[in-house]
């Protein structure tokens, strides 16, 4: 008999998908800078978010300590994540759902392509999903002639806009409802002419359009936010229950799950669940929260599929420090107190993740070397605000600063593919340039005697406020003021250059007997110090007596301590 060793499949060593930028977040962001609008928008929205999150955390006494647990549950996940996958697989396949497993993006949509297609339907309803705008689903059915139909609030407004989400938990949060209203006014057939901005009516007129959707369609695509590998159990948590209609009305349910969302026991779910509403929307618990293990005859779907997808996740998992990434759950905290995403919007960031979850994720599953990447982990100023509020304790800037340095090796050839050899930089010029000059004190010397000639390029108004190359990026924004007249060195060799003259050999001081003759002036020195300390013991003890003779003579006559102590008082401040 012959034996054929096939091997494991291969994984791609990166994703696929909505997780690249067409162009540096450096660009996207200098337009987006200009948007007044958006920008109000989002300073609105997310003030009353944070405000929302500190209030509710601040309730809870042992939220730190649910924060450490998050991060050690996640971290256990990753140790064993082979082993919790096909945990998950058997029980969920025991309970009649159906697992694929997905290596990339294009895979993981080829499989619900298909699966759709057995059905023999032309629309889907769908719930929020990030899985799904990761690998872009809505896109890939469109273009085989299957349309998603969007069913959270936030998607919809997105998806009939033909915008994209700039936001995890709110994808919307860049429109405000003047705007909603006209795109419902434009693209929702038969609405009221007279639509207002009112989110109550806006809100209703979601409802007629998706009422129909929800009991026509007979297949739904779901995302998830954990799957729980002792029990085979997926879970959603949302606030507007369109994803229980989801979950419960077609026929066939399709979920995508990153591999990253297990987690090995059903009770965990007791510490998310406490972590991802404070942190996300700052509500102390989910309005709705479903859970659902594999098919029950003759209740809700009865053809279940989960979409196991890896699309560069395992990549991540190779790195020690960047592998953190991975336990995020998606609750959009960190967005919310950044003050880069603030300003510049989520769509600067060009992937379906933004903000400094986006700044970490993104380069990891697509790759650092990817050309518009590799801007990312530059979009912070590094203040740790995303650390502090991240509900599983993921370290963003640490590993901001470590992909900073991936990219820095990548571009000098260094790299996880090692074949990226670029030109010298302007910065690579001027850090030679540095080593040369304060590596040698005349170097340095010579180059600081041409530092008084940039008064020349300062102008009358003793400003510099113009270079070209690299630094034009900080006079872009920032004044220099003008050199001075002459450098440090050469005024101090001027004025306090001279050097003090050598201390004759003769006058050379005997160390030794120093110590001698100054041992019994160190010892007098304690002995003084420890009478005084008694002296003040004493005076202590004798005034302390003194005052219980007098408390004791004023009870006797019938006084108060309080009221001695309020003579006491007087008699101090006459």
């Amino acid at each position: 008999m012959t034996v054929t060793q096939l091997g494991m499949p291969t994984v791609p060593p990166h994703g696929q998908g909505n997780i690249f930028a067409e162009e540096s977040f450096t660009h996207h962001a200098a337009r987006d800078l200009h948007d007044e609008t958006m920008r109000g928008n989002l300073n609105f929205a997310m003030s009353k978010i944070r405000t929302k999150r500190a209030t509710v955390v601040s309730e809870m006494p042992d939220w730190q300590h649910l924060r450490t647990a998050g991060s050690e549950i996640k971290q256990n996940v990753l140790a064993r994540l082979p082993e919790l996958l096909e945990q998950f697989e058997e029980n969920f396949t025991a309970r009649g759902g159906h697992v694929h497993w997905a290596r990339d993006a294009e895979e993981a949509n080829r499989i619900a392509l298909d699966l759709i297609r057995e059905q023999g339907v032309t629309e889907v309803s769908k719930i929020k999903s990030m899985a799904t705008q990761e690998t872009g689903l809505n896109e890939y059915l469109e273009a085989h002639g299957i349309e998603a139909v969007e069913t959270d609030l936030a998607e919809e407004i997105v998806q009939l806009g033909h915008d994209k989400p700039s936001h995890i938990v709110v994808p919307a949060i860049h429109r405000n409802r003047s705007e909603i209203r006209d795109i419902f006014k434009k693209e929702i057939p038969g609405v009221r002419k007279d639509l207002s901005d009112d989110p109550a009516e806006l809100a209703e007129a979601s409802r007629k359009r998706l009422r129909r959707k929800f009991f026509e369609n007979k297949v739904a695509v779901s995302g998830t936010n954990f799957g729980v590998a002792e029990s085979g159990t997926l879970t959603i948590v949302e606030s507007e229950g369109n994803g229980r209609m989801c979950l419960t009305l077609p026929d066939t349910l399709i979920t995508f799950m990153g591999i990253e969302k297990v987690i090995p026991r059903f009770e965990d779910l007791e510490v998310f669940l406490q972590l991802l509403p404070r942190s996300s929307t700052g509500e102390r618990m989910n309005p709705y929260t479903s859970l659902w293990t594999g098919v029950t005859p003759g209740d809700g779907p009865q053809n279940m599929h989960v979409i196991l997808i890896d699309n560069g996740r395992t990549a991540v998992l190779k790195d020690e420090l960047g592998r953190q990434a991975l336990h995020c759950i998606r609750c959009s905290a960190c967005l919310n107190v950044c003050p880069v995403y603030q300003r510049a919007g989520g769509h600067s960031y060009g992937s379906v993740y933004p903000g400094p979850i986006g700044a970490i994720l993104s380069p990891q599953l697509g790759g650092i070397e990817a050309e518009a990447n590799n801007s990312l982990p530059y979009a912070s100023s590094l203040c740790g605000a995303c650390y502090e509020v991240c509900p599983v304790k993921i370290n963003i800037p640490d590993i901001l600063v470590h992909l900073r340095g991936k990219d820095i090796d990548a571009q000098h050839g260094k790299g996880e593919e090692g074949t990226k050899r670029g030109l010298p930089t302007q910065m690579d010029g001027m850090m030679a340039g540095a080593r040369v000059a304060f590596g040698s004190g005349k170097v340095l010397g010579l180059a600081e005697k041409a530092l008084p000639a940039g008064r020349v390029v300062a102008g009358k108004d003793h400003r510099i406020d113009k270079l070209p190359g690299l630094v034009g990026g900080w006079t872009k924004y920032r004044d220099i003021d003008t050199p001075p007249k002459e450098s440090f060195r050469s005024w101090w060799k001027k004025n306090r250059g001279k050097a003090a003259a050598p201390r004759p050999a003769s006058e050379r001081v005997d160390v030794e007997e120093l110590i001698r003759a100054n041992r019994g002036k160190a010892e007098a020195l304690h002995e003084q110090q420890a009478k005084r300390y008694a002296k003040d013991q004493d005076d202590y003890t004798r005034l302390m007596a003194s005052e219980r003779v007098a408390i004791q003579r004023s009870q006797a006559k019938g006084d108060t301590v309080a009221d001695y102590a309020r003579g006491t008082e007087e008699d101090y401040e006459a």
